[in-house]
């Protein structure tokens, strides 16, 4: 059985991962969101980055504060092999991280055949956009925030032909967070 590519992302109802200046603290977020993230973080096995996110995770996640309050998640973060894509970056330095600058798409469909857990991708908008493009997303899994934000990254961004969807579930949140898992058609 092949491994599954999966998106787990934050949008505001407008459609934007990100506000103005990156700002995310729109995310609606509690202690029912984070048993959801420890489940989903047991079921995979790598997370797949953009160069910005990378940067943005590798920040938060490795500071000794969020270590001591969120050892879990933490842990988990710091610890899962890590696949960063950027034309940019010369190295990468966090735990268990891997730099892939080209054949994307070739490398993406060999670690789909290789064995293992499932891979997810957290953030990083432009990853989602190409991997989209290229038809090796498995599952969206799409949380909308009770926010309208009117500006800021768009969740998809470039050329995407149209992509047909099936929605498999949604759970509603006590927050007033919509996860919508879809799968492609």
């Amino acid at each position: 059985m092949m491994r599954k590519i999966i998106v787990s992302n934050f949008v505001s109802l407008d459609g934007y991962f990100a506000g103005p200046g990156d700002d995310l603290s729109w995310h609606n977020v509690n202690d029912e969101f984070f048993a959801y993230a420890e489940e989903m973080l047991n079921s995979a096995d790598t997370m797949l980055f953009g160069r910005i996110t990378y940067e943005m995770m590798k920040a938060y996640w490795t500071m000794e504060s969020v270590k001591i309050s969120d050892p879990v998640i933490a842990g988990k973060m710091n610890s899962l092999p890590k696949i960063v894509f950027s034309k940019t970056l010369d190295k990468v330095d966090w735990e268990n991280s891997t730099l892939i600058k080209d054949d994307i798409e070739e490398k993406m469909t060999q670690f789909k055949s290789d064995s293992g857990k499932d891979m997810v991708i957290l953030g990083s908008g432009s990853i989602v956009s190409a991997f989209t493009q290229m038809g090796i997303i498995d599952e969206y899994r799409i949380f909308i925030n009770p926010v309208i934000l009117g500006g800021g990254k768009l969740h998809f961004t470039g050329y995407i032909d149209r992509k047909n969807l099936t929605l498999t579930d949604v759970k509603r949140f006590k927050t007033g967070l919509v996860m919508l898992n879809y799968q492609p058609k």
